[in-house]
């Protein structure tokens, strides 16, 4: 048997996943395939995960986007004019 592919990129495990969850494969199945080929680098969890969202209709197998967190300015991270302003009033 072949060494297990090593370090492959998320998006390429879970077209995997997509491509054996659209074949009908089981989660059970899909995790065994994947742990023969890339070794342990997947738990049943995330299978499932993913197999559930491309039930739901997802195709993209990278991740999204996320949005910024609120930026929150420390005292010392005012602009000059802010630290001006404030001293002066």
């Amino acid at each position: 048997m072949a060494a297990p592919i090593q370090n492959p990129a998320k998006c390429e495990v879970r077209s995997v996943i997509r491509f054996l969850h659209e074949k009908g494969q089981r989660t059970a199945d899909i995790l065994k395939e994947i742990v023969s080929v890339y070794g342990n680098i997947m738990n049943r969890q995330n299978v499932t995960k993913w197999c559930c969202h491309f039930s739901e209709g997802r195709t993209d197998v990278h991740d999204e986007q996320r949005t910024v967190g609120i930026l929150i300015l420390m005292p010392f991270q005012r602009t000059k004019e802010e630290r001006a302003n404030r001293l002066s009033n």
